[in-house]
C-alpha cells in the first residue's frame, strides 16, 4: 500500500498543474460536450505511458535521440495552432454557455484530445521517465504505477465533471473571452518552451550540430 499511495501522490501532483490538456479538459466540462470520452482518453493515455514507464520502456528515447526534440517541435506547433484558434475566439466574444459557444463534435474532441495527449513531451518525461524511474525504487513498482494511475483518474474525471459546478459564471460572454485568452497564453507560452527545450535538445542530440553552435 505505501508504493502505491506514493504512485497516487506524485501521479496527482505532477498532473494538477495548468496545461493545455487540463485546460482542454476544463473547457470541454464547461460546455458539457463530450466529456466522457475525452476524460476517458486522458486517463486511459495516462495509464499506458504510466505502465510503459513502469517496465522499462524509457530507454527508447535514450536510444533515439533525435525522438525527443522532434516531438517537441510537433507538439509546439500543434500548440500554436490551438492557441491561435483561442485567440480568435476570444477576440470574437460575444458568446455566452449556450448561445452560440461552438462545441466540437465527438470526432473532432477526440482528435483534439488525443493531440493534446501524445504530442506533448512533456507527458513522456513525467510518466515514461520520471515515474518509470521513481517505480523502480519500490519492490513492488507496478503498485507504484497503478496508484499513479488512478490519480490520473481521479483527477481527470474531477476536473471534466466538476467544471460543471462553474457553468453560472460562464453564463456570462465575458467569462467565456477570459477563458479563451488564458487558453492562448497557457498554449503559446508552452510552445515557445517545447521550441525553446526542443532546439536545446537537437544541438545536444547531434555532435556535428553541437560542434557548429556551441563555441
Amino acid at each position: 500500500m505505501q508504493a502505491a499511495v506514493a504512485g497516487f501522490a506524485l501521479g496527482f501532483s505532477m498532473i494538477l498543474a495548468i496545461g493545455a490538456q487540463n485546460a482542454f479538459v476544463l473547457r470541454q466540462g464547461l460546455m458539457r460536450a463530450h466529456v466522457l470520452p475525452v476524460c476517458l482518453i486522458c486517463a486511459l493515455s495516462d495509464a499506458v505511458l504510466i505502465a510503459a514507464g513502469v517496465a522499462g520502456f524509457g530507454v527508447l528515447t535514450e536510444a533515439l535521440p533525435g525522438l525527443e526534440p522532434a516531438m517537441r517541435l510537433f507538439g509546439a506547433a500543434f500548440l500554436a495552432w490551438y492557441g491561435a484558434l483561442s485567440l480568435r475566439s476570444a477576440w470574437r466574444g460575444g458568446a455566452a454557455m449556450g448561445e452560440g459557444k461552438a462545441a466540437l463534435s465527438l470526432r473532432g474532441a477526440v482528435l483534439t484530445c488525443l493531440a493534446f495527449t501524445w504530442l506533448n513531451p512533456h507527458v513522456y518525461l513525467d510518466t515514461v521517465m520520471l515515474l518509470g524511474a521513481i517505480s523502480s525504487q519500490y519492490a513492488q513498482p507496478a503498485l507504484f504505477g497503478l496508484g499513479a494511475v488512478t490519480s490520473s483518474f481521479v483527477f481527470f474525471f474531477l476536473l471534466g465533471y466538476g467544471a460543471r459546478a462553474l457553468a453560472p459564471v460562464f453564463a456570462r460572454p465575458r467569462a467565456w473571452q477570459l477563458l479563451d485568452l488564458g487558453m492562448a497564453v497557457v498554449m503559446w507560452t508552452l510552445a515557445t518552451k517545447l521550441i525553446l527545450g526542443g532546439m536545446d535538445s537537437l544541438v545536444a542530440s547531434f555532435p556535428l550540430l553541437e560542434r557548429l553552435f556551441v563555441v
